[in-house]
């Protein structure tokens, strides 16, 4: 209902020539992007005066206008506290017996006028008025006198003001265009996280691109706490929350992409502090071969994911594209023939062909609840996004010896620490050998631009460093406008893939240590994160300095 009148509001602007068929257009894919109301985002966008949306919604419900007069005087209500008409733009005019007028911003609201009509016991006559009339009119009449019961609540009602306050703030055009520039600036340079900060004298803001942080001109201070809770209505987050931390998502269309974005909100010192990821459906690159994974590399890590039971790990710090890989590798084995149940938190990308199921702890549905369910649903694979417990990591490798491939990831910063990992949460060292058919390193380095990469004649530190003969150049960066004048542009993989054969294993139930294991991993072939880098050194596809930046020669 609310929406075919909004939508009515649209055409009577139409006839009365407030706007024109672009407008009304461009206002309907906003609405579609932030569930706002049209009359609101017309204002906002700078199409229509409050007047003319007053005008509007005076033609289109046939009722009169009201206008604010210097020396008008209103009705106090009993039962009605002021926060309440603050909220919602109610201004009451006039009592005449039993007949009540009121001014709204928003006369569609037929619950809100059954609301007052109920707590007053009178009959509602409606006006429509602008916001700002509204607003002006109830501080004037609350400074005129404050009632009993409102003094008893001071200190409550200036809470609710001030969420109030922000919320309008957070509403007003400079704000949402503020928040809307910086999310889409964000997607434009290839941001991968946005990161909000405030400290006592100022803000900042900064963009990870390509896994380094950059800072860019940061939102005034005084709009900060509005910024954030234009960001938490936006991530249907409660905007009187200050105290707590705070997870939401918002869904949003930016220049035909479709985009998600995960928000974070913690308290801090000065304020809150925001991190939002940004997963553009449309940029991930569910493809081994795009991911920089070489030809080599790709023979050895099919043949194991062609195995029909174990399980498989993917290791390396947060931002090292783990999860990226395995929606890889699950797009090369799905099929009709194959079951595969994902567990996931949250899940990122959603895949044709594949069961998904998000982790969700409120209702105690955390990665072990939900593997030891989906393992009665006959799965052939099973992803598990992370193993962070000893219940998790059990589940696994009991599904793992049970007839299924389980695919996860772990925090470790080589292959070969991925055992001790295990063995550090409780699992027996005779199943992990049983169980582990293999395991994955990785790191992502940014890659030279290609456009303006240039040759160098490296110092003889260096040369020896790398591995490279007198007179052998390497290639750096320079700068141009396809990089913004970094030199780096993107970033690929590198990585080292341990195969577990019988050595390993040996070694295992001996508790041997990481390096031992990873010794052995490399003389039967395994090639290590930094030797994997190397050769990108010198084939000129990224520089010394970022492989030193992910790695390091051990």
């Amino acid at each position: 209902m609310v929406i075919a009148i909004e939508n009515n509001v649209g055409d009577v602007l139409l006839e009365i020539g407030k706007i024109n068929r672009q407008d009304l257009d461009r206002a309907f894919e906003v609405q579609k992007q932030t569930g706002q109301k049209l009359g609101r985002i017309l204002i906002d966008l700078g199409t229509i005066s409050e007047e003319d949306l007053r005008l509007a919604y005076s033609r289109l419900l046939e009722i009169p206008i009201w206008e604010k007069k210097k020396n008008d005087t209103y009705v106090m209500l009993e039962n009605v506290p002021k926060v309440f008409l603050m909220a919602n733009r109610v201004l009451p005019v006039c009592l005449n017996g039993d007949v009540l007028d009121i001014a709204l911003a928003d006369p569609q609201d037929t619950l809100l006028v059954e609301t007052i009509a109920l707590a007053t016991s009178k009959q509602i006559r409606v006006f429509v008025g602008t916001e700002r009339d509204i607003l002006g009119s109830l501080e004037k009449l609350y400074e005129a006198g404050v009632s009993e019961e409102d003094d008893a609540m001071t200190s409550s009602v200036e809470v609710m003001e001030d969420i109030e306050q922000l919320r309008d703030m957070a509403s007003e055009a400079p704000v949402i265009r503020l928040v809307n520039s910086i999310l889409t600036k964000a997607i434009e340079v290839g941001a991968s996280d946005i990161h909000l900060e405030v400290f006592e004298r100022n803000t900042r803001l900064r963009y990870r691109v390509d896994g380094v942080l950059s800072e860019l001109i940061p939102p005034p201070r005084e709009l900060y706490n509005a910024i954030i809770s234009r960001i938490k209505i936006m991530a249907k987050l409660n905007i009187a929350e200050k105290r707590l931390p705070q997870d939401g998502r918002i869904k949003m269309k930016v220049a035909g992409k479709e985009i998600d974005l995960r928000v974070s909100i913690i308290p801090m010192s000065h304020g809150e502090g925001i991190v939002m990821r940004i997963l553009d459906r449309t940029a991930v690159m569910l493809d081994l071969e795009s991911l920089g994974f070489q030809a080599d590399f790709l023979k050895k890590f099919r043949k194991l994911l062609n195995r029909p039971e174990g399980m498989f790990l993917v290791t390396g710090p947060t931002g090292s594209g783990k999860t990226t890989t395995l929606y890889a590798v699950l797009k090369e084995i799905v099929s009709p023939e194959v079951k595969i149940i994902t567990v996931e938190d949250p899940v990122e990308y959603s895949m044709q062909g594949v069961n998904q199921i998000q982790v969700n702890p409120q209702i105690d549905l955390t990665f072990a609840s939900g593997l030891r369910s989906i393992l009665r649903h006959d799965p052939d694979v099973v992803l598990i996004g992370e193993i962070r417990d000893r219940e998790t990591a059990s589940i696994a490798v009991q599904a793992s010896l049970t007839g299924h491939l389980v695919l996860s990831t772990l925090h470790t910063n080589d292959s070969a620490s991925a055992f001790t990992r295990l063995m550090d949460m409780g699992i027996e060292d005779y199943l992990i050998s049983s169980c582990l058919v293999g395991v994955l390193a990785q790191r992502l380095v940014r890659r030279l631009c290609p456009k303006c990469r240039e040759l160098y004649m490296p110092e003889q530190e260096v040369r020896q460093t790398v591995g490279i003969e007198e007179g052998v150049p390497l290639y750096g960066p320079k700068g141009c406008d396809d990089c913004n004048n970094s030199g780096l542009r993107g970033r690929r993989t590198i990585a080292e893939l341990l195969v577990v054969d019988e050595d390993i294993r040996r070694l295992v139930l001996a508790h041997k240590d990481s390096s031992e294991i990873l010794k052995e991993a490399v003389k039967k072939g395994t090639k290590t994160l930094w030797e994997d880098g190397l050769e990108l050194v010198r084939r000129g596809e990224t520089t010394l300095e970022e492989l030193l930046r992910v790695s390091s020669d051990t």
